[in-house]
């Protein structure tokens, strides 16, 4: 029997090429079961290979089954193997997916906003973006090397779920200086990422057809990861104080609010409204989700202290990031669980995936025990405060009265409101025609918005681009082609 095995340079090694090609040829059709290969020394000689590479891929196919050796014989295709040649597509299967699984489908198109942009723009207000030009890399990788070389092997075994102790409390001292969290190192759970956090209190809190109340607009990615969980999820819309507690369902399981800097507004919640929203949930016998994304960042006067400092029956589950303050890459987050709540978190957290990466804990524990975060921290909130400054006089510059600001109190972002009719599609556009890219708020809206709002974050940009930037973006929002009819 002749075989055509072409053999590659750097396709890697020979007697894996053999085998490939003929694993394949079975799986195919093209050999058929029961159907005698070549001795191993016809097939080296038709190669012109040595006979051991051979014996090595023959090997290969005994041990998985596809051939069978025949004593004083020969190697057969094993009756076993039944595929054969059909015109079906690889992905034919009709698989059926879970009602979690058809929610995620779903989701995808709504989570993935906004795309990724085709082609770089010379301006782009990008948002959800760490600052990092000035982030401590050198110092981290320090750090990250001494942990590397002095941990224990029993430290290389599967860690806590709830995360490094030292990392528990080195976040439990920081949160109770820099957002007066009430906490103790127990109640902290170091997560992969908000995004976890938010997945495991869907898991562990909510039922099929639950209602869950959320701001409108909101991050997209907080409605869908309950809406894959089962629940019904109900909009409240936010106006210039927020959430407003009034006009929250009676009968909801919980809400989620991002009290600090409202996501994607920017606007501050008040103490009157944080207070009525604790009263609410103590006569539903609700839970509160604080998602204090963007909480460290306070530029005019002091910041209000978490909404979790607030409660006084457990009810405010806090989560906190570390991919907004360090670098997105680095997916540590932490949620505060009320004590009642911990172990079911702890359990789903080890269900999930047992525990978060143990070097990168004991990396990140050093950095914030240290006060280098704190050190970076007030870095960042320097530079923002002056591009914050930059961006705010070339919007006074630039577009005037023409437009509303909000969220300029705090975070790393501010919305432009057109006063007039524009089309936000129209502005995003011709904003790209112009050199700089700019995101609408339509997508975070759970229902039809009625005004247009564009977002702008300025902490990867400099003054001098930021300024520039809103000077083009003038252009596109003074355009009569951006004015709906």
């Amino acid at each position: 029997m002749q075989l055509a095995i072409p053999l590659l340079k750097g396709g890697g090694p020979l007697f894996r090429q053999v085998y490939a090609r003929l694993r394949h040829a079975i799986l195919s059709g093209a050999l058929r079961s029961g159907e005698k290969l070549p001795s191993t020394r016809d097939l080296a000689e038709q190669l012109a290979i040595s006979r051991t590479v051979v014996l090595l891929a023959y090997d290969q196919l005994l041990a998985e089954g596809f051939v069978v050796g025949r004593k004083g014989s020969g190697t057969y295709v094993s009756s076993a193997v039944s595929a054969s040649v059909s015109s079906d597509s690889r992905d034919s299967a009709a698989l059926r997916l879970s009602r979690f699984g058809l929610a995620a489908a779903a989701a995808w198109s709504r989570v993935n906003y906004p795309p990724r942009p085709e082609r770089p723009l010379p301006y782009d207000f990008a948002y959800g973006i760490s600052e990092v030009e000035n982030f401590p890399f050198a110092m981290w990788r320090r750090i990250l090397m001494r942990c590397a070389r002095s941990a224990p092997i029993s430290e290389l075994d599967y860690g806590p779920p709830g995360g490094n102790a030292a990392l528990r409390d080195a976040i439990c001292a920081h949160l109770r200086r820099s957002r007066a969290v009430v906490c103790d190192a127990s109640q902290i759970i170091v997560v992969n990422g908000s995004q976890q956090a938010l997945d495991l209190i869907g898991r562990a809190l909510i039922e099929p057809g639950d209602r869950v109340a959320l701001e409108d607009p909101s991050y997209q990615g907080t409605r869908e990861v309950f809406r894959a969980a089962g629940a019904r999820v109900i909009p409240v819309p936010v106006d210039r104080l927020g959430l407003d507690p009034l006009k929250l369902p009676t009968d909801a399981r919980l809400t989620v609010v991002t009290p600090s800097h409202q996501f994607p507004t920017g606007v501050i919640l008040p103490l009157a409204r944080r207070l009525a929203l604790l009263q609410w949930a103590k006569r539903r016998n609700a839970i509160v989700i604080e998602d204090d994304y963007d909480g460290e960042f306070r530029y005019d006067g002091q910041s209000l202290d978490s909404l979790q400092s607030l409660d006084h029956e457990g009810r405010v589950i806090y989560i906190g990031t570390f991919s907004r303050t360090v670098f997105s890459t680095l997916r540590i987050g932490y949620l505060v669980s009320p004590k009642r709540l911990v172990r079911a978190f702890l359990a789903a957290k080890w269900l999930c995936d047992r525990q978060t990466a143990t070097l990168e804990q004991e990396t990140l524990a050093e950095f914030v025990s240290s006060g280098l975060y704190e050190r970076y921290l007030r870095c960042v909130r320097r530079r923002n405060a002056a591009r914050r400054e930059a961006l705010l006089g070339a919007v006074h510059a630039y577009l005037g009265e023409r437009v509303e600001v909000t969220g300029d109190e705090g975070g790393g972002h501010v919305v432009l409101w057109p006063r007039d009719p524009i089309s936000e599609a129209s502005i995003i556009k011709r904003a790209a025609a112009q050199g700089v890219r700019v995101y609408g708020i339509s997508g975070y809206c759970l229902r039809k918005s009625a005004r247009s709002g564009i977002i702008l974050r300025y902490s990867r940009m400099n003054e001098r681009e930021i300024r520039e930037g809103v000077r083009r973006l003038s252009e596109a929002v003074s355009s009569r082609a951006t004015r709906t009819a």
